[in-house]
């Protein structure tokens, strides 16, 4: 029994590893996001559908009219009538097959207007798939942001264990008294805090990130990585502009609005036009046996010529002018907004990462290595650690500033200028 114990013990550690090995995940790249989100989301998946439906519209609206057949059977004697009397010797029947023809290209005009209206669905399916990329971006972004404030909250529990650690030897030693290290310790409150609501955080982000993509994971397997810094280099205002112009799927719905509004118009004034019926006949007409005809129909359009319906279309094409014009000026303003933000953000960052971040880890070694030997005060040592803290966690916090406005960029301009 002896022997079989640690042999069970082993056994059990090799399954806990082999299982925490198999429920692990790679952590996700933000490429890979993008790609699991474009197949996963319900959302884009409806969108989706919506194009094919658009499309289908297409194939009714280039349908021709169906002929109509038509047969009459006329003249029957039913009633007794003397010995010559016949039921279905005096019957008249005739067959007729008729036809709409319309005129001046309307099944290529309604099916101009289908295709325009499949590209709007298919640029407003663009718009939101670049709507909820920005959504998808910034719970990207806050997941690496609070792994980022989880990593310095465990960092600087770590630090101010140790300085702890040292604090009780020199109480012992007598260099200190009761009282400093009661202190010392009642501040550890503060990081152990700083880690509960780091870690509680990042399980939330996790979570958003999860339901956006439609993923059933439990949020302990989860996990995503990524660069946390930013890149002084933004390309000018001009060229931001000009992509935007280029690369918009709204601006771009907007146009296709106006170019059907164009084509709807030709259409309404095309629907006014007189279309005619042509008509084949053949019958059976005692005492003449049999005969055949034709024949047109045209309506006769005094008072109707669609002039409601070519008003309309034309005032539309006016009204979608307007909102294309509104459209454009939207956009300079998004791309101008996003690109002040983004710049302002770069400002305060340069100084922080050249300057702050060294003086404020200098400052907390030189006041605690102090302390240590009794040449600085425990409130220096208490105030320089609290000052590293803030100007770490206000460094992380303008990084997420920074992804976010560089998320806000590529949304206002359409695409990734700033991966």
């Amino acid at each position: 029994m002896k022997r079989l114990l640690p042999r069970l013990f082993s056994m059990l550690l090799v399954a806990a590893v082999f299982s925490r090995g198999v429920f692990a995940q790679q952590a996700l790249t933000w490429q890979q996001v993008q790609e699991k989100f474009a197949t996963a989301n319900p959302s884009l998946l409806a969108g989706q559908v919506g194009i094919e439906e658009s499309r289908a519209q297409q194939i009714t609206a280039y349908l021709r009219p169906n002929p109509i057949l038509g047969v009459t059977a006329d003249q029957l004697n039913p009633f007794p009538g003397g010995p010559s009397h016949s039921t279905f010797g005096t019957v008249l029947s005739v067959a007729t097959v008729s036809y709409l023809h319309e005129r001046r290209h309307k099944r290529e005009l309604r099916l101009e207007s289908a295709q325009d209206n499949t590209k709007i669905t298919i640029s407003g399916q663009a718009d939101l798939q670049r709507n909820l990329l920005f959504t998808l971006r910034g719970a990207f972004v806050q997941t690496l942001h609070e792994k980022a404030v989880l990593a310095l909250a465990k960092q600087n529990l770590s630090y101010y264990d140790h300085l702890l650690d040292v604090n009780r030897e020199r109480y012992k030693a007598g260099a200190i008294a009761q009282v400093d290290l009661d202190r010392l310790e009642i501040q550890r409150v503060q990081y152990e805090s700083d880690l509960q609501t780091a870690e509680v955080t990042l399980r939330t982000a996790k979570i958003e990130l999860l339901q956006l993509l439609n993923d059933p994971t439990p949020v302990e397997q989860f996990d995503v990585t990524g660069p946390y810094d930013f890149s002084p280099d933004v390309q000018d205002l001009t060229t931001l502009r000009q992509i935007a112009l280029d690369t918009r799927p709204d601006l771009m719905s907007a146009m296709q609005t106006v170019e059907k509004a164009r084509n709807d118009y030709q259409l309404a004034v095309a629907n006014g036009s007189t279309d005619p019926t042509f008509s084949f006949d053949a019958g059976r007409n005692p005492p003449i046996d049999q005969y055949v005809g034709v024949g047109v129909s045209i309506p006769l359009r005094i008072f109707d010529h669609n002039q409601g319906e070519k008003l309309r279309t034309k005032l539309d094409i006016q009204r979608s002018e307007r909102l294309m014009e509104a459209t454009r000026a939207q956009v300079f303003n998004d791309v101008d907004s996003a690109h002040a933000t983004l710049m302002s953000t770069v400002i305060l960052l340069k100084p922080y990462k050249e300057h702050y971040l060294p003086q404020a880890s200098r400052i907390r070694d030189t006041i605690s290595f102090s302390y240590e030997h009794g040449a600085a005060s425990l409130l220096d040592f208490l105030s320089a650690q609290a000052d590293y803290r803030s100007v770490q966690l206000n460094y992380l916090n303008l990084i997420s500033s920074y992804l976010v406005a560089a998320s806000q960029l590529n949304l206002a301009v359409g695409r990734e200028v700033i991966p």
